[in-house]
């Protein structure tokens, strides 16, 4: 899961990219509204973090962009505690959520899972999947109660799959949303991902679609392509 923080204080901003990448998500960022409107709308995220007081382009602005672009990437929004005002303009803009400066970071944390979820179309904190269950709330991962040991790369890659179950998602995709922008990038390494995922795991549930990518569901919930 790829996350963008669009924050000009840099104290800040590093205090979110640890957080953050603490809870297993991979994460961008960009000190200033034109920067990061223009990285909103070239690379994909499952999540924005937008300050609304950003130099060069405000944040109230770049939220109307994108959504005038027809951007739809659930983005939460930073105010002023005083500023009711750009609450209500924030999400007349096409915010989905806001949160008062300042915060707490298991607030900000829980808010971000919150609109993940619900762009996917979860309710749960905790996704399941025949006995696998993994619980966003603490990036951890079960097989029938029995804890599993995953790589950060490894529990983003699930925890994509788990939150699209039933969906068939290429490996460009899981590609776009497993590595931040700086990373180097390689759609191959997918395939060894996926293949320490299933030794681990131990129960078939990620299924090769051929020529399209991979879909996770347990057999016999719904028609199988052939794998």
């Amino acid at each position: 899961m790829r996350v963008l923080v669009i924050e000009d204080e840099h104290t800040l901003q590093g205090q979110l990219v640890k957080a953050l990448t603490a809870q297993g998500y991979a994460v961008d960022t960009a000190d200033n509204g034109e920067d990061g409107h223009y990285m909103g709308e070239t690379e994909p995220y499952d999540v924005v973090v937008l300050d609304l007081g950003l130099p060069v382009l405000d944040g109230l602005t770049v939220l109307k962009r994108w959504r005038a672009a027809g951007l739809a990437t659930p983005v939460l929004i930073l105010t002023a505690r005083s500023s009711w005002q750009e609450k209500v303009d924030g999400i007349d803009a096409g915010a989905d959520d806001y949160l008062a400066k300042p915060f707490r970071m298991e607030e900000l944390l829980a808010r971000v899972r919150a609109l993940i979820r619900r762009a996917s179309g979860h309710a749960s904190s905790e996704l399941i999947c025949g006995p696998i269950r993994l619980d966003t709330r603490s990036s951890s991962v079960s097989v029938d109660g029995i804890p599993l040991s995953l790589t950060s790369h490894e529990y983003r890659l699930l925890a994509y799959l788990m939150h699209h179950q039933g969906k068939v998602v290429s490996r460009t995709e899981l590609t776009e949303h497993l590595y931040a922008q700086d990373f180097d990038r390689d759609s191959n390494t997918i395939e060894v991902f996926i293949g320490r995922l299933r030794r681990k795991l131990g129960v078939d549930v990620i299924h090769t679609v051929r020529g399209l990518g991979y879909r996770m569901e347990m057999r016999g919930d719904t028609p199988q392509d052939p794998t």
